[in-house]
């Protein structure tokens, strides 16, 4: 009965490691940004975003495994800045930056965005 619960098992684990596809993430030169996605292991897109001299820049979407969006954040020069967007089951957060700092948090109506 051990040996056949453990070669159970193990072929489980194999099945698991087989079909996670470990995606690597790529990297796509555009003027003077890079712009970087990355993926859940289902193979889904979890985050786009853009490097400007190796620092976050510009707008960066978060996205689950089913490829609803999370979050949208805005960055400069690595800094967190402006508006940026946490999507919850039923609400929206609408949180703004300013030289990395918090300085204002709403919540906002999902239909009024039109990325949702």
């Amino acid at each position: 009965m051990k040996k056949i619960l453990a070669s159970l098992v193990i072929c489980v684990l194999m099945t698991m490691t087989a079909t996670a596809q470990n995606i690597e993430p790529t990297f796509e030169k555009q003027g003077d940004l890079v712009k970087a996605t990355y993926y859940h292991d289902n193979g889904m897109v979890k985050e786009v975003g853009f490097f400007k001299d190796d620092k976050l820049h510009d707008k960066w979407i978060h996205y689950n495994e089913k490829g609803k969006i999370k979050i949208v954040a805005l960055y400069k020069n690595g800094m967190k800045e402006g508006k940026w967007y946490m999507v919850g089951e039923e609400s929206v957060k609408e949180i703004t930056y300013k030289s990395n700092k918090v300085v204002a948090v709403k919540e906002v109506d999902p239909a009024e965005l039109s990325f949702i």
